[in-house]
């Protein structure tokens, strides 16, 4: 036998050839290529490029308590700082395909719920101590406790429930999908297009970039979801050339003027650690804080558990790889978005893309963050894909988690109707929380009824706990007087 068929051989040898970088970051190991790797920060990178478009005009339009504003230029600026550090850290660190920026939700409970008691210092004040206290549940093990609470079937639904999720938002973002106005006192709540039906070139583009992308799915063509992207956007980049189109939301694909801009850091440390406490009442900054954590909490762990599965990267207990690590640098990107004033920072489940593009392990943070570094200086230029070229993203990525579904026990009612709730709530509601939580609490309703009390994990009990809180935070404020 030879040398290299030893080594080959040998338990957890690096295949032959295997260069440092790909025994760290576990590349071949976890059946991945450099190039899938690449390809997947690509991806990932252009199918959440908007929070640099999207993160300052939430912010940007909302003022404090004194009438103040935060200036949009460094605000992206301050957006994709953290994203590029934060998503780089977690690749080294946590060695997942799992990028982080600025959490949508959680920036409009700080712009239209907390900068309106306060001022901004002090508002992103709350945010870094919200981030803090999630550190501390970590190093404490109470986070990681939790996630290893969580049934398997219950996982799985939580993934599937993400897919269901993110194809919604893909939908409803690219404008397939829009809310009918409650002025027209409809019985639906949703239509097709934005009166009923479908019209205008933006909506022809997602539509034709889903029949790309599932086609070249179907074919398992190697980059398929990057390809639709960037070909997708080169289709809306002539089509915007050439017609009269009024929008195409957030971002108009056009060629920009200018394609370096000078970041601005204006808004880096502004921050006020306990300076809430002296603009309102001590409970109402208790609610807010406890407001901001519980989403914090259950949003990633819903993004860390979905994306991993999918990755197939789950052990036989169904555990996250180095979940430790993982939790304690999602905490630390909510502490970098308060400190940088662009809001928490949080996982994002976008990181499917990258997924579905092959990669598996944090060395497609490396790309993804990169790309946002390189949006620090140009912007203009990486944010020409407009929503209706990444969209197809999220639709195809939502069809590979909804795979997942086939795993769950539909004949065993006490695993299958929290399976279902968690499933169903998410995309209802717009909200990876919600729908945990709903699955949470009849998980441990159910058994009860059962008699099968004795077999709910103690965590689960004081989460359920938590999450009727949660549910209930309105009468609760009225209670305390809380406006």
């Amino acid at each position: 036998m030879s040398d290299a068929q030893k080594v080959a051989d040998r338990p957890g040898a690096a295949p032959p050839g295997a260069n440092s970088v790909d025994r760290f970051f576990k590349i071949t190991a976890r059946g991945s290529t450099f190039a899938r790797e690449v390809r997947g920060g690509f991806a990932t990178f252009f199918t959440m490029a908007y929070i640099l478009v999207l993160n300052p005009i939430i912010l940007g339009s909302a003022k404090d308590k004194y009438g103040h504003t935060l200036d949009g230029a460094e605000l992206v600026t301050a957006t994709a700082l953290v994203a590029a550090l934060m998503t780089i850290i977690m690749g080294v660190g946590g060695n997942l395909p799992l990028a982080l920026a600025a959490g949508l939700g959680l920036n409009a409970v700080v712009a239209f719920q907390i900068a309106p008691l306060m001022s901004w210092s002090d508002a992103m004040g709350l945010v870094v101590l919200e981030g803090l206290l999630i550190c501390v549940l970590v190093v404490t093990g109470l986070r990681e406790a939790v996630m290893h609470a969580i049934p398997q079937a219950l996982k799985q639904a939580i993934s599937v429930g993400i897919g269901l999720f993110i194809a919604f938002i893909g939908f409803v973002d690219a404008g397939f999908v829009s809310r009918i106005p409650d002025i027209a006192n409809t019985t639906v709540p949703v239509q097709l297009g934005a009166t009923g039906a479908l019209s205008g070139w933006p909506i022809l583009v997602f539509c034709l970039g889903v029949l790309l992308t599932i086609g070249l799915l179907a074919r398992k063509v190697k980059g398929a979801i990057l390809i639709s992207i960037l070909a997708m956007t080169v289709v809306a980049i002539v089509i915007n050339s050439v017609a009269d189109i009024k929008s195409w939301g957030l971002t108009t694909p056009k060629v920009p003027d200018d394609i370096v801009a000078a970041p601005e850091f204006g808004l880096i440390g502004d921050f006020s650690l306990f300076g809430s406490f002296g603009e309102t009442t001590v409970i109402t900054v208790v609610l807010l804080i406890f407001t901001l954590l519980l989403s914090d909490f259950f949003d990633t762990m819903g993004t860390v558990v979905g994306i991993t599965a999918e990755a197939g990267l789950l052990d036989e207990e169904g555990k996250v790889p180095n979940v430790g690590r993982v939790l304690l640098i999602d905490g630390a990107a909510a502490v970098a978005g308060g400190a940088a004033s662009s809001s928490s920072a949080t996982s994002y489940i976008e990181s499917a893309a990258g997924v579905g593009e092959g990669a598996r392990t944090g060395f497609s943070n490396l790309i993804t963050g990169g790309l946002f570094a390189v949006a620090l200086f140009l912007t203009p230029l990486l944010t020409i894909v407009p929503m209706q070229a990444a969209a197809p993203a999220l639709v195809a990525v939502g069809f590979l988690m909804m795979t997942q579904v086939k795993n769950i026990d539909w004949d065993k009612y006490e695993i299958a109707i929290p399976a279902f709730l968690t499933i169903a709530v998410m995309p209802f509601t717009y909200s990876i929380t919600n729908g945990i939580g709903a699955g949470f609490l009849a998980f441990v309703l159910i058994k009860t009824v059962l008699g099968k009390a004795k077999e709910i994990h103690w965590l689960l009990w004081g989460t359920a706990a938590l999450f009727l809180v949660y549910f209930a935070i309105n009468p609760i404020q009225q209670l305390f007087g809380v406006k």
